[in-house]
């Protein structure tokens, strides 16, 4: 790496002291855990954002595309949603995570990822040196599922065109799938988070790495190891998308 270039060390124990600690885990032994807390990954901060892309369909922006989806009316979640969730973060940015659909906060605030899960998953940005105003946030769908029940597949169906369109758009050189339901609508696959972890994806040309939703860490703490070495090889290869593009 070029000595000139701005780079972070990101400590395994200083993650595990934020992501682990804070969430009411109790963690008796870190080696048990994670390993050597000597542990490090070396980050480069990515380049500026450059300006925002338009959109090939129609010639138009995100703006319009988020009028659009304010107004859909394409399955029945609009008459139970408060809020449309179209997305947020950086129009430009070169890694868009993406969730499976919105929760209750989510609902009332308009805002992907806010609730404790949103606040989690800063901590796991903070960790690989990102911060929401590096990457950019959406959801397979744009309104939340009555109850949190799983979508439908008719509903992903209806919002396909608006995802397209925003990663069109964004056109980033990574996408992380956050948990199973995502990573199989995006993927269409029925193959277990276990697998799609462990294998090679595409979306239409971009790069897929597949993880657990912070939601599951929150319920199951031993999934923090393995979302750990994820979030590693996100990094990295974040980093190497951007030396060659």
């Amino acid at each position: 790496m070029n000595n000139s270039a701005e780079n972070t060390n990101v400590s395994l124990k200083k993650y595990l002291k934020r992501l682990l600690l804070n969430d009411h885990v109790v963690l008796h032994n870190f080696e048990d855990c994670c390993g050597s807390p000597e542990e490090k990954i070396m980050v480069k901060t990515s380049p500026a954002g450059e300006e925002e892309k338009e959109m090939v369909s129609g010639g138009s922006d995100l703006d319009s595309l988020e009028k659009a989806v304010t107004g859909c009316r394409r399955c029945e979640l609009y008459r139970t949603r408060n809020n449309t969730v179209f997305g947020a973060g950086n129009r430009a940015a070169s890694i868009v995570f993406i969730g499976e659909a919105p929760g209750r906060d989510e609902d009332l605030q308009g805002i992907p990822f806010v609730g404790r899960a949103g606040k989690l998953l800063d901590k796991i940005l903070e960790a690989i040196g990102f911060s929401r105003d590096d990457i950019y946030i959406a959801n397979i769908l744009k309104c939340r599922p009555p109850g949190n029940r799983d979508p439908k597949e008719e509903e992903v169906e209806a919002c396909e065109r608006y995802l397209a369109a925003q990663l069109k758009s964004i056109d980033p050189v990574l996408i992380c799938a956050l948990g199973r339901v995502a990573a199989q609508n995006l993927l269409k696959t029925k193959a277990s988070l276990k697998v799609l972890r462990e294998s090679e994806h595409y979306y239409n040309g971009i790069r897929v790495v597949a993880t657990y939703h912070p939601a599951a860490l929150l319920r199951n703490p031993a999934y923090k190891r393995p979302t750990w070495e994820d979030m590693k090889l996100l990094r990295r290869l974040h980093d190497e998308a951007l030396e060659t593009r």
